[in-house]
């Protein structure tokens, strides 16, 4: 499946992989930054964004989208980023694929099963009434029963297409029915990636522990780790600048 992108910049490939709800836009400001050095590719992943839809949600599949789209863009080898869901599969694209990864950087996400916390979002969303003239402010005040973070309100209305009709642009069924595919872990039957690999947690974050660094180890034997002041789960939000650095560091080194 070939991906939308969003590229800017030149010079070598460094590819961007956003989360799960997420798309290529969530990296705006930080693409930004790194263009001046790069050539910075956004993709939307399938099921999100501007990508196409389809029901498989397997990281290998994600993974294969990504290759099948850079090679496309003859954009390989390159560094590769990803960011929470968008990690794993920058992670088993690296494990699949050696040699078109020559760098490889995890945001806040460890190659784990992670318990599901997902559920009641979706249900939020499921269950908002997209009538012909839905407008987004209509849309966040009822999902705000559910969804009590404003933050990740204003997130997921992102991602709202009003007009008629509206709907969501992400394949909101197709991710339902695969979120316990999403929130697990299944390591593809390959040798480690022995690549430079760096995982970036966020200091107000959970989602990497220090128990899960023999499970990164075992498969990405040279990983170095980084965590980012300022920041929560959303690194590059949170703490665009502080990530962009980071991520200059590791592409120079």
């Amino acid at each position: 499946m070939i991906l939308h992108a969003v590229e800017a910049g030149e010079g070598p490939p460094l590819v961007l992989l956003h989360g799960l709800f997420g798309a290529a836009r969530n990296f705006g400001v930080v693409q930004r930054r790194l263009a001046r050095r790069c050539r910075v590719i956004a993709l939307d992943l399938r099921n999100h964004g501007d990508s196409p839809h389809d029901p498989d949600m397997r990281y290998a599949a994600l993974a294969g989208d990504v290759l099948e789209t850079l090679e496309a863009r003859d954009a390989l080898p390159c560094a590769l980023l990803g960011h929470s869901m968008g990690g794993k599969v920058a992670m088993t694209a690296a494990l699949l694929r050696p040699e078109a990864v020559a760098r490889l950087l995890v945001s806040d996400i460890a190659p784990v099963a992670y318990a599901s916390h997902h559920r009641d979002l979706i249900g939020a969303m499921m269950a908002l009434d997209l009538a012909p003239g839905l407008t987004r402010a209509a849309a966040g005040d009822a999902l705000a029963a559910s969804v009590h973070d404003p933050a990740v309100r204003a997130f997921l209305l992102q991602n709202l297409r009003v007009g008629t009709p509206p709907g969501w642009r992400f394949g909101l069924t197709e991710i339902a029915h695969a979120l316990p595919v999403i929130e697990g872990w299944e390591t593809p039957g390959t040798a480690p990636y022995a690549g430079p690999a760096l995982f970036v947690a966020g200091a107000a974050s959970d989602y990497i522990r220090p128990e899960h660094r023999p499970a990164i180890r075992a498969l990405f034997p040279a990983a170095r780790f980084v965590t980012l002041k300022g920041a929560g789960h959303w690194l590059h939000a949170d703490n665009p600048d502080g990530f962009a650095a980071i991520v200059e560091a590791f592409v120079d080194a």
